[in-house]
């Protein structure tokens, strides 16, 4: 069924100017149109005058493109990637022809590159090289008046494109010249393409500065517009036909970029793609090989243990044995990301001076780090097949083509999804994109592996199936590797140690069956499923943060700080206010009941405690009646509270 639209009446204060607007920009072009003589069309733009114009106009348009692409990428690049003093007033000087009068441009190319110009006299006297009067000085004059549209349409480009496809393809080894031309100018081609063809067609239009600079001399200088110019006052008529046909190329080049100004950097998913990704959902996974030693740098290949000493907003050592799996786990905001990016040499927030085996890597670029890292999203480069993805470590490293593209698949098959070799990413399910991105990260034989919340984004069904993947090629892995997560089943399933880290720092840093039975923090402690409430040590018990009163088992030194850890299981719900052994007992309201498992969660606030979470069975929840709102008691036993020192 057909969606139904609201026709937006708009009001007639605003609609007669813009209707006005309309007729101002369009009167001219239907004045062209009516005033053509379709009839000698053809004889106006075949006299030779005029195709000798167009040829030259062709000639300076395209030259002026490629001296654009030569100067102006590199520049819209620089403006879109890097941060340095003037960086306003180049931007300005990239408009500036764009609002300035190409008369005046013209002039101002004279004083630069004219014979008795800046520059001009030096170029005549060692180079030979005369500007003005020249077909070169026309291409000079095109070149200044053009090149503003590509540098603007290409930086709106790059601006768009996610830094974390190009980050990714340096911790893989590639140059930073590499990441360019193989990564950032395949991602933003739409908004190249789009500059590409605006600054074309500006040139083969400029006049003004031309007429300036260059001179109008047929065969020389005189281009398409000039050409006009003289047309006007011996042939209107045919003036009109060249304008014709200026107008019509002019109008092609906007139809065919459709309003596409800055690009859409990355690929799009179509609708073919669409369905593919929906019908990999229920596909059944290809069985995973076990990791085993390859000849060309398999997963045992190499021990190199860690050593770190991070510096700035994180500050904490890191030691690691090779082989080891490290859950990094915290707040937002306490420096999970930064670590792994201050350990790829990626943000000036935070240094680390790393140590991977027996070499020290602290002064080396990313790229030569051998440092793999996968952020949360994969940053598979959307122009690649998956089997082109996971070998571009490998290329990148000058491994040859045919045997870096062997290896890939080898890896892929390992982590069961070597049937999707020849896919885009934009064909791949959730699951699958990520068991290409782990195949890419570890076909780069790194040394230490990084890992942002690399299951986040996945289903549950899809999570444990690569869970299961990464656990099994990660036992064969030589080198470290740090997961960030907030999922206590991927801490505890696929990790040997978890670090907590806190405002930057290590707040714990243990085996996961110790921060489970002790956790050392709040919000570690919330995410394990467990109520955390700390407080300070006085004689009756524990004085609450949050206010209120906990009976604790052990005496503690008076004024300490501690954390109290109580298990939802361990809290009991009433209607009525209990009678018997519990010493911990409060009032409150129910304010939320969730389902999980075959049991219910209740969230319980008190005016006399911390929120509470109480797990029950909804058999006990009928018979109790609790509902949101529901006035109820609960009461904890002293003996169920765990205390941890802080």
């Amino acid at each position: 069924m057909s969606r139904l639209r609201t026709r937006v009446r708009p009001p007639a204060a605003l609609a007669l100017p813009a209707l006005l607007a309309v007729a101002f920009l369009l009167l001219p072009l239907v004045g062209i149109l009516s005033r053509t003589q379709w009839g000698e069309l053809g004889t106006h733009l075949g006299s030779p005058g005029v195709e000798e114009a167009l040829k030259l106009s062709l000639l300076v348009s395209f030259w002026a493109l490629g001296l654009s692409l030569l100067l102006g990428v590199p520049l819209a690049w620089l403006l879109a990637r890097v941060e340095f003093k003037g960086k306003a007033f180049v931007r300005s000087l990239v408009l500036l022809p764009m609002v300035l009068p190409p008369t005046v441009g013209g002039v101002a190319l004279l004083l630069g590159f004219g014979r008795r110009g800046l520059l001009g006299p030096w170029l005549e006297g060692t180079f030979g090289i005369t500007l003005p009067f020249h077909t070169s000085g026309a291409v000079v004059a095109a070149t200044f008046v053009a090149m503003p549209f590509l540098v603007i349409s290409l930086e709106g480009a790059l601006g768009g494109l996610k830094r974390s496809y190009e980050e990714t393809a340096a911790s893989l080894g590639a140059t930073p010249v590499r990441v360019f031309f193989t990564v950032t100018l395949p991602m933003v081609a739409p908004g190249l393409i789009a500059g590409a063809a605006l600054t074309w067609a500006r040139a083969l239009g400029e006049f003004g500065a031309t007429i300036t600079f260059a001179g109008n001399l047929p065969g020389t200088t005189q281009t398409l517009p000039l050409q006009v110019y003289l047309l006007l006052q011996d042939s209107p008529e045919a003036a009109t036909s060249v304008s014709l046909l200026l107008l019509a190329i002019a109008m092609g080049v906007l139809i065919a970029l459709r309003g596409r100004w800055t690009g859409t950097p990355g690929a799009g998913t179509s609708a073919k793609g669409a369905t593919t990704v929906a019908g990999e959902v229920a596909e059944p996974l290809a069985p995973v090989a076990p990791a085993t030693t390859h000849r060309d740098g398999g997963p045992n290949e190499g021990r190199w243990p860690l050593h770190a000493e991070v510096t700035g907003f994180n500050r904490l050592t890191l030691d690691a044995g090779p082989g080891t799996t490290i859950a990094v786990v915290g707040e937002n905001g306490a420096g999970k990301t930064t670590l792994l990016r201050a350990l790829l040499g990626l943000t000036p927030r935070a240094h680390a001076t790393l140590r991977l085996g027996d070499t020290d890597v602290t002064a080396l670029p990313p790229h030569r780090r051998q440092v793999a890292w996968v952020p949360q999203d994969g940053a598979l480069f959307p122009h690649l097949s998956a089997l082109a993805n996971t070998a571009y470590g490998l290329r990148a490293r000058r491994v040859p083509r045919a045997a870096a593209r062997a290896q890939a698949q080898e890896w892929l098959d390992r982590l069961g999804v070597g049937h999707l070799a020849r896919r885009k990413p934009a064909q791949l399910s959730g699951g699958q994109a990520q068991r290409v991105a782990l195949a890419r990260a570890l076909a780069a034989r790194p040394r230490l592996l990084l890992l942002d919340e690399p299951l986040a984004a996945l289903d549950q069904t899809t999570r444990a199936r690569v869970r299961h993947t990464l656990r099994t090629h990660l036992a064969g892995f030589g080198g470290v590797c740090l997961i960030v997560t907030h999922d206590p089943v991927e801490a505890v399933s696929l990790a040997d140690r978890v670090l907590v880290l806190a405002d930057g720092q290590t707040l714990q840093d243990a085996p996961p069956a110790e921060v489970t039975r002790h956790p050392r923090s709040p919000w570690v402690a919330r995410m394990l499923g467990r109520n955390a409430w700390p407080g300070t040590a006085t004689a009756e018990g524990l004085r609450l943060a949050g206010g209120g009163r906990l009976v604790v088992p052990e005496a503690l030194p008076e004024g300490s700080e501690a954390l109290a850890i109580i298990a939802p299981e361990a809290v009991s719900v009433h209607r009525t206010r209990p009678d018997g052994s519990p010493r911990n007992v409060w009032p409150g309201t129910v304010r939320e009941v969730t389902a999980v498992g075959s049991r219910l969660r209740v969230l319980v606030a008190s005016a006399e405690a911390p929120d509470l979470v109480a797990e029950i069975t909804p058999e006990a929840a009928a018979e109790l009646g609790v509902v949101d709102g529901a006035e109820v008691w609960t009461s904890v036993k002293a003996t169920e509270v765990t205390i941890v020192r802080l």
